[in-house]
């Protein structure tokens, strides 16, 4: 049926054509059964069915020529007679027609039209007769009251035409306006991350330039060679600071005036659940495995994802809701799930859900995987692997606390 509908919906002249075969059979019939009861020559009346017939057929395609063979329909009954005949039916589908889907001037005269061509034809046509003038006047207030409502009948339709598109227009706004403010929203968290990394990383390179410039004071004995090397290392790591510090130094507002702090790692964790739980929400920390040193990106990745993850629970959980943190040192990376027994997917959500989309920019940085999303028996969990990428070896290890440890269990 869908497939039948559209194709009707494409051939409008088709089924108009259809639809005027019996309107013009019926007024070729009229026109030769009561020709000689009214005074217009035959030919007048096939002219006038013709023209009325063809105004009913174009009404779609051509909408302006079927107003104006309608109305020259019009004006020809009003010249030699006042005879109704099947045909004058095209003038309520081009009134229709008008008030749908023609321009605000053409349906405002097609509605004058409602109450000057009856006015008119009645004032051309007079009744002598009492009795016949009011057989009359109420022939034409009836054709007033259905031109009327052929009008309201196509404004109905055009009002609604233009809400449907509004509605449209609406959603389509809406959802540009959503995928903008996560571009933005993913734009700021880039942003964000690199600011971070650059105190992470420009922390490293630090420590790296003041061990090569101590080992190259410390040796003593060792060969020129060496001593190059060391002082290679040391020129090259000063660069690379200098550099970093020059192409990320863009993401920082030049008011800004926050201190250089500590980033938080996964030590913290402990830290946030207390935090957490001074606001009223039940949390349970556990964490797996045998633990490892790692690097501080992905410990302050992992500590952004539960402190996220935390902060929908609270947000969107409902009331009585308590959450589960776990954390477990897997072979390939640290394995994390946070989840909650609150609302789930019935959860009122704001509609922006910025904060997923800073979880997965920075899985997707360290080249790990998130999951999220509602659970089977209520609720909602966040379920992230972060490898250990760039985990120390021992002796860059003893460098200085630039990695990040969880001790113990909670």
């Amino acid at each position: 049926m869908q497939r039948i509908y559209a194709w009707l919906r494409a051939h409008p002249l088709w089924v108009d054509s259809v639809c005027t075969i019996p309107v013009f059979g019926l007024g070729v019939l009229q026109v030769f059964s009561d020709g000689s009861s009214t005074d217009a020559p035959t030919w007048w009346w096939l002219l006038l069915t013709t023209l009325l017939s063809l105004g009913m057929m174009l009404h779609r395609v051509r909408p302006f020529t079927a107003t104006a063979l309608v109305v020259v329909g019009g004006l020809m009954q009003l010249v030699w007679d006042n005879t109704i005949t099947a045909a004058n039916y095209a003038m309520l589908v081009s009134l229709y027609t008008a008030a749908k889907s023609g321009p605000r001037w053409l349906s405002r005269a097609g509605l004058a039209m409602t109450l000057i061509g009856p006015a008119v034809l009645l004032a051309r046509f007079p009744s002598s007769a009492e009795s016949s003038f009011k057989a009359n006047l109420f022939g034409l207030t009836f054709t007033v009251v259905l031109l009327a409502i052929a009008w309201v009948l196509g404004d109905s339709m055009r009002t609604r035409r233009a809400f449907y598109a509004e509605l449209e227009e609406r959603a389509t706004r809406l959802e540009f306006e959503r995928d903008q403010q996560a571009q933005i929203a993913a734009a700021a968290e880039r942003a964000r991350i690199a600011r971070e990394l650059h105190d992470v990383v420009a922390h490293n390179v630090s420590v790296m330039v003041v061990q090569a410039d101590g080992a190259a004071y410390a040796i003593d004995a060792a060969p020129d060679r060496a001593r190059e090397a060391l002082g290679t290392i040391a020129a090259t790591g000063r660069e690379a600071l200098a550099e970093m510090r020059r192409l990320l130094g863009v993401l920082r507002s030049q008011t800004e005036t926050e201190a250089y702090v500590p980033q938080p790692g996964v030590e913290q964790l402990d830290e946030l659940v207390e935090q957490v739980r001074t606001t009223g929400l039940n949390v349970e920390l556990t964490v797996a495995g045998v633990p490892v040193e790692l690097p501080q990106s992905v410990a302050l990745t992992a500590y952004r994802i539960v402190q996220e993850a935390l902060t929908n629970t609270r947000k969107h959980g409902g009331p009585d809701v308590t959450a589960k943190v776990g954390v477990g040192y897997g072979e390939a990376g640290l394995e994390m799930e946070i989840s909650d027994d609150g609302r789930g997917a019935a959860a009122p959500g704001d509609g922006m859900g910025h904060g997923l989309v800073g979880m997965r920019e920075r899985v997707a940085m360290l080249g790990g995987r998130l999951r999220t999303g509602p659970t089977v028996g209520g609720g909602w969990s966040v379920s992230a692997m972060l490898p250990y990428a760039g985990r120390p070896d021992s002796a860059s290890a003893a460098a200085g606390p630039s990695r990040t440890t969880l001790q113990g269990a909670q």
